[in-house]
């Protein structure tokens, strides 16, 4: 097939000969491995391992945290000596939470769950298990890939493209992977199109500058459907839009995805992962990567464990501090440099570049900005770097989003072809984090409110529901008010079996509630045992205790005797009362009417002391009724016999008739309160 070309594209040295001269090797393992909970786009890991816990090689130490996630595997076979925040490869330099692994030396594997036939399991289960091998995209920003092979919102994918591109100077991983490794790509990528149910066309784009890695893959897809398309060399082509333009001649929306134009995009290094974690179920956890800098003794690519930390790696290729300018992530144009050489190589670490100040001379300090347009020609997402730059230096972020901020791949082109030398990357960056932190900040600001205006709502809710019952008892009210100034003795007879109904409620609750004398009992042996067992271990620590303790201890010794005989005196009680009650039997009357009424005094306080404030109302009002029935009935017979105090009898039922209104309107308060 022919292929398109997209707009802009600079043509930077490639420099890719210095470590394409030997194999893929391989070095030393590290003492100790470091490796990040966060290795891909998305949410950090969850460890599964605790401190100290041998692990095997292959064994999953952290597991994803939700759908844009990956779980994170052991390199090697060792032990769990740290989980906390190390130095790791990113632009920020921030720390991120590491598990760190003193590797034992035998690089011994878990158990893997092989497969031969990829085809005899559904594509449900190869996405499951490619998700559980924690696969992430290894040529870009590490995006899971079995998200990635399971579109959203039913996409219709009807090519897929295996990028072998690798357009960046100095970076050979794809290239050399491509020579030594081109069954087992071609094997991943019979799975992938397997998993997207065979698309109409398979892609693989190569640029004109890896002649070997064409050819190799070239027979490696002898006898498949698979296209291998070469096209010229020109940065960056390998970014995911411009390759999917250069092969397909479609575009990608703005802000879309490549499933919206119906094309599922993966790296070669990824197919090689997946084939490695469907055939023989290894997890991600190597990796090949260039090696390349005159400020080393040794420039090649290596396949490295992944937490291998660089500065071991630099070690095993004669690194030479003095002619070092710096340690860059990736390759001149996207990379990035690193401070702290004890971070560790990760899914997405492609290449670690070395160059010494003559390769790779330091930028010169930026010049104003003499709007040539270079930058304008050379942009491939066909943007407008000029003014973006200027809206970036200005912080106005709407217009930055209108001109599109997040279409730009900061592929870097725009910097190199600038006359004036100024970062444009740079600026582009920090403008799209300080966007991403508005944004986050905004959307946390609206949760709250909604938060707030949800409460706001349930609270004036709660207020008319109150206000309701409050409007309904006062309606009750003032018809019951009505009802008495019409009927009055029907009204008072009326309220009277209403109080009296709820005073023999409130007496039936008590009453329930008193306790036999048997459970009284059991309780108060319980509580004496448990008193003794104290006592007794506080006498067993009291004599083995060192000089220093024994106060303390016999302080509390005395106060565990204390106590117990407190215990003691309750369980005799307890015990008088249960032989009262069992050798009296039905003939209560041998009892004592002074007992009887000590009795009947406990009880009552006993029950009282369980009541609700609205039971021992409760409670008042049914006793006093019941005196001022006496009194009534004494004052009716001193009226009969023409008693001389009279007047007496007459002024205590007052009393008490006003002490049993008073105690019934508290009563009936309360009531209303507690509804």
């Amino acid at each position: 097939m022919r292929p398109n070309d997209f707009p802009g594209g600079v043509h930077p040295p490639e420099n890719k000969h210095q470590s394409t001269e030997e194999p893929i090797g391989v070095i030393p393992l590290a003492e100790d491995l470091i490796v990040p909970l966060l290795q891909h786009t998305g949410a950090t890991a969850l460890p599964v391992v605790k401190l100290g816990e041998q692990v095997l090689k292959g064994q999953k130490i952290a597991e994803a945290d939700g759908l844009i996630s990956c779980p994170v595997h052991a390199p090697s076979s060792g032990k769990v000596i740290a989980i906390e925040p190390c130095a790791v490869p990113h632009p920020s330099g921030l720390l991120e939470d590491c598990i760190v692994i003193r590797t034992d030396g035998e690089d011994s594997w878990c158990a893997l769950t092989p497969c031969e036939d990829h085809t005899q399991r559904s594509p449900v289960d190869l996405l499951e298990k490619i998700r559980d091998c924690g696969i992430a995209g290894m040529g870009g920003a590490g995006f899971p890939t079995a998200v990635k092979l399971d579109p959203h919102g039913g996409a219709e994918i009807d090519t897929l493209i295996i990028n072998g591109t690798e357009c960046e100077p100095y970076i050979t991983a794809d290239d050399m992977l491509m020579r030594e490794r081109a069954d087992e790509i071609i094997a991943g990528v019979e799975i992938l199109a397997y998993i997207l149910d065979q698309p109409e066309r398979v892609l693989i784009g190569i640029e004109d500058n890896k002649p070997k890695a064409i050819r190799a893959m070239r027979r490696a897809v002898k006898g498949t459907r698979f296209d291998i398309v070469v096209f010229p060399t020109k940065y960056p082509s390998g970014g995911e839009k411009q390759l999917i333009q250069i092969l397909t001649d479609r575009e990608v929306p703005n802000k879309g995805l490549p499933a919206n134009v119906g094309i599922v995009c993966q790296n070669v290094g990824t197919a090689r992962a997946v084939y490695r974690a469907i055939r023989f179920g290894e997890p991600l956890i190597s990796r090949v990567t260039t090696v390349v800098g005159k400020a080393l003794a040794q420039q090649r690519n290596i396949e490295v464990p992944i937490g291998t930390p660089i500065q071991h790696i630099l070690s095993y290729h004669g690194i030479h501090r003095g002619l070092m300018q710096k340690v860059i992530i990736g390759g001149p144009m996207m990379g990035y440099t690193i401070d702290d050489q004890r971070a560790p190589i990760v899914k997405t670490t492609n290449c670690l570049l070395v160059p010494s100040r003559e390769e790779l001379p330091p930028a010169p300090v930026a010049q104003a900005c003499i709007r040539c347009g270079f930058c304008a020609e050379a942009c491939p997402a066909s943007l407008l770097p000029q003014q973006l730059y200027w809206y970036a230096r200005a912080d106005e972020r709407d217009k930055l989003q209108a001109y599109n901020l997040f279409d730009c791949i900061e592929c870097g082109a725009c910097s190199y072809v600038c006359p004036s030398t100024i970062p444009l990357v740079q600026y582009y960056r920090a403008a799209k984090g300080a966007i991403r932190i508005a944004e986050a900040e905004k959307e946390k600001s609206d949760r709250a409110r909604d938060r707030f205006e949800f409460r706001k709502l349930r609270l004036e809710k709660a207020e008319k529901e109150k206000e309701a019952k409050r409007e309904s008892r006062r309606k009750a009210a003032e018809q019951a008010r009505q009802q008495r100034e019409q009927n009055p003795e029907s009204s008072q007879a009326k309220a009277s079996q209403q109080n009296t109904d709820v005073v023999a409620a409130a007496l039936a609750r008590v009453k329930s509630r008193q306790e036999d004398p048997k459970q009284l009992l059991a309780r108060a042996q319980r509580a004496r045992s448990s008193a003794e067992s104290r006592v007794e271990r506080l006498r067993n620590k009291l004599e083995a205790a060192a000089e220093i303790q024994r106060d303390s201890l016999a302080a509390q010794l005395k106060a565990a005797e204390v106590k117990l005989q407190d215990a003691q005196h309750k369980l005799t009680l307890a015990e008088r009362r249960a032989d009262r009650d069992t050798t009296r039997g039905p003939n209560k009357e041998e009892t004592s009417a002074a007992e009887r009424a000590i009795i009947r005094a406990r009880a009552t306080a006993g029950a009282r002391a369980q009541m609700s404030d609205t039971d021992k109302l409760a409670a008042d009002v049914e006793a006093l009724r019941k005196r001022a029935n006496k009194a009534q009935a004494r004052l009716k017979k001193a009226r009969d016999e023409g008693d001389a105090n009279l007047g007496a009898f007459e002024t205590a039922l007052e009393k008490l008739q006003k002490k049993l209104e008073d105690k019934m309107h508290e009563l009936q308060a309360v009531q209303d309160g507690e509804q």
